[in-house]
């Protein structure tokens, strides 16, 4: 499920570029345009949902909302580890782009490098593996 207007369905589509730290059949991570912090990352279900509440609960449809959370999880000990801080800060309000994700981001303060995608999205990948 596509909407053309969405500009994270236009992200997943490719007709926007981005900075991709996961990616599989179901689910996106990529760093977030204007970033909070370093490695700010925004995850979200490729499927157009409006909420994060929209997913399935069951495991026997994908995507499905536990698994989404699997992977918030995963990447949220991916920037622990990339960054060295045990505070990761989450936050869901879904009011500034309509299509569900997750925001994750270090409580570091933005230090000049936050914008240097390249290297940040590198540095999340070594720990995703």
């Amino acid at each position: 499920m596509k909407d053309n207007n969405c500009i994270f369905c236009k992200i997943v589509s490719g007709d926007i570029p981005s900075h991709k730290v996961y990616e599989d059949d179901n689910f996106l991570g990529f760093l977030d345009i204007n970033p909070r912090a370093p490695g700010h990352v925004q995850v979200i279900p490729k499927d157009h949902m409006r909420w994060v509440w929209d997913l399935p609960a069951g495991r026997q449809v994908m995507p499905n909302i536990a698994s989404y959370f699997e992977l918030v999880q995963k990447i949220a000990k991916a920037i622990q580890k990339t960054y060295k801080n045990d505070m990761v800060r989450s936050q869901i309000y879904g009011d500034e782009v309509e299509h569900a994700h997750v925001w994750l981001w270090s409580d570091l303060p933005n230090d000049g490098t936050e914008k240097d995608f390249k290297d940040h999205v590198n540095k999340i990948k070594k720990h995703l593996l």
